[in-house]
C-alpha cells in the first residue's frame, strides 16, 4: 500500500530520500490567469470562475448578516457545544501571544514599541469536498486575539449557492463581520484587490488546495500573506515495537482523508512495526468514507521509511519539515529533542493530530511543502505589525549625534550628517551646553 523506502545503514539520507514535486509551470500559470482576471474584471471573473470551479454562481456574494445570526438556532446542539468549547480553548491561547507595549531607554533616548494590529484581515477557509467550520475558529480567532478591526471570511458555496450551515455556525461563534460565498484563487484575488462587492484586505490567511496556496503566493506583497505554504495537508508518524500499529494507522489515514495531494509518512527503525501498521491500515482503510481521497493520497506520496533508530528517525524529519509530526515511541524524547523542523508536534499515543486539529487552542493553520524550515503556525503575530517610537532628549543628541554625522559623512549623506549637526549648534546658541 505504501512505497517502502530503506534507509537502513544509509549515509547521505538526503539524497536517497525521495522529494515532493514542485509545483508545476501550468498550474502557476493557470492561477496568474485568474488572479490577473479577478484584479481587472472584479465581479464579473468571480462569477465566471465561481461557475467553472464550484457549478453555481449565489445570488449575492456576502452572505446576508441575518441568517449568520441565527444559524446557531439551527445547528445540532452538539456541535454547538463543541465548536463553543474549541473557541475558548483557540482565544485563550491566542490571547497569551499579545505582546505588551515595551519603551526601551538608553542615554538620553527612549524608544516606545508596540505590536499594531492589522485593520481588516481576510480569512480563507476551504469548501466543496466537505465542510471546515474548525478552520474559521482556527483562523478568525486569533485575529480577534490579535485586535483587528475587521475579519472577512471567504469559503466556496456549496451545489446549492450556499454557504454550510456549519461553517456559519463557526462564523456567528466567532463574530466574523463579513462572510463571502465565494472560494479557490478567486477568492485570494478578491481580498487581495478588492472587488464591487468584497471589499481588500490587509492580510490573507488559512489553508487550502496548490491553486489558493499559489495564489496566495502571487498576491503576496500586495496583501500580506504569512510566509508559511499552507497547502495541502502532511503527517509524518515515528514508530516503535512499542507503538500501538491501530493508531499509527488511523493518524495515517487522518491526514490522508484531506486528499489526494498531502503527504503521509511512517518512520520507523522496527521492520516488524512498518508491517504491522500497514496491516492496520489495510483494514481500516476498507471502512473508510473517503477511502478514494485516503488511498490517492498513499498511492502519490505514501511512504514507509526504515531508519537505524531516532536520530536518523529526527534526520528524516528535519528534510521533510512535515506539517504535522507524531512521535508515538518508546522514548518520544530522542527524537523530539533533535527535530528543528515541523509545523506541530504531537507527543505520545494519546495526542493525535485530530487534537491539534480541532480543540487544542494553537491554529491547526500550519506550514506545508517544507517550508516548516522557516515558518511556523498561524498566530497573532500574522495579524499585527512591529512599530515604534523614538523620542530624543538633550543629553542624547549630545551623547549621539556626534556619531550620527560621523557615519553619515561615511556614507556620503551631508544632509544626514546636516539635521543633527543644526540641532546641535541650536542648543549651543541658546546657551544650553
Amino acid at each position: 500500500m505504501l512505497e517502502r523506502v530503506d534507509l537502513r545503514g544509509v549515509t547521505g539520507i538526503a539524497e536517497r530520500l525521495p522529494r515532493p514535486e514542485p509545483v508545476s509551470e501550468g498550474s502557476v500559470a493557470a492561477v496568474r490567469e485568474i488572479v490577473e482576471a479577478v484584479r481587472a474584471e472584479g465581479d464579473a471573473a468571480l462569477a465566471r470562475y465561481t461557475r467553472q470551479f464550484d457549478g453555481t454562481v449565489p445570488v449575492s456574494w456576502r452572505v446576508p448578516p441575518a441568517v449568520v445570526e441565527t444559524v446557531l438556532e439551527r445547528v445540532e446542539p452538539g456541535l454547538r457545544t463543541a465548536l463553543e468549547a474549541a473557541a475558548a480553548s483557540i482565544s485563550e491561547f491566542h490571547r497569551g501571544q499579545v505582546s505588551p507595549e515595551q519603551t526601551h531607554n538608553r542615554q538620553g533616548i527612549a524608544i516606545r514599541s508596540w505590536d499594531q494590529p492589522i485593520a481588516r484581515a481576510g480569512c480563507y477557509v476551504p469548501g466543496g469536498r466537505a465542510a471546515y467550520p474548525s478552520t474559521v475558529l482556527m483562523t478568525a480567532l486569533p485575529a480577534a486575539a490579535a485586535g483587528v478591526e475587521q475579519v472577512v471570511l471567504c469559503v466556496p458555496p456549496g451545489p446549492d449557492g450556499r454557504v454550510a450551515d456549519a461553517t456559519l455556525a463557526a462564523a456567528a461563534i466567532a463574530e466574523v463581520d463579513e462572510v463571502y460565498a465565494v472560494g479557490g484563487a478567486q477568492a485570494i484575488a478578491a481580498m487581495a484587490f478588492g472587488t464591487e462587492s468584497i471589499g481588500a484586505v490587509d492580510v490573507i490567511v488559512g489553508p487550502g488546495n496548490i491553486y489558493v496556496a499559489v495564489a496566495k503566493q502571487l498576491v503576496a506583497g500586495t496583501v500580506g500573506v504569512p510566509t508559511a505554504f499552507a497547502g495541502p495537508s502532511e503527517v509524518v508518524v515515528v514508530a516503535d515495537g512499542t507503538t500501538s500499529a491501530e493508531y499509527a494507522a488511523i493518524d495515517l489515514i487522518v491526514q490522508a482523508e484531506h486528499g489526494p495531494d498531502g503527504l503521509a509518512w511512517l518512520i520507523t527503525w522496527d521492520a516488524e512495526t512498518a508491517g504491522a501498521v500497514e496491516q492496520a491500515m489495510s483494514g481500516l482503510l476498507a471502512e473508510a468514507v473517503r477511502k478514494d481521497d485516503i488511498a490517492a493520497t498513499f498511492g502519490r506520496s505514501g511512504r514507509i521509511v526504515l531508519v537505524d533508530g531516532p536520530q536518523a528517525a529526527a534526520e528524516v524529519v528535519n528534510l521533510i519539515a512535515p506539517e504535522h509530526l507524531q512521535v508515538m515511541s518508546e522514548d518520544p524524547e530522542a527524537v523530539i529533542s533533535r527535530v528543528r523542523n515541523a509545523g506541530a508536534i504531537f507527543r505520545g499515543p494519546l495526542a493525535p493530530a485530530s487534537v491539534g486539529d480541532y480543540v487544542a487552542g494553537p491554529s491547526h493553520v500550519l506550514p506545508t511543502g517544507g517550508t516548516a524550515r522557516f515558518a511556523g503556525a498561524l498566530g497573532v503575530r500574522d495579524f499585527v505589525k512591529p512599530m515604534h517610537e523614538i523620542s530624543v532628549a538633550p543629553e542624547g543628541l549630545a551623547a549621539l549625534g556626534p556619531h550620527v554625522a560621523a557615519i553619515a559623512d561615511a556614507e556620503g549623506l551631508a544632509a544626514h550628517a546636516q539635521s543633527v549637526r543644526l540641532r546641535g549648534a541650536s542648543r549651543q546658541g541658546c546657551g544650553h551646553e
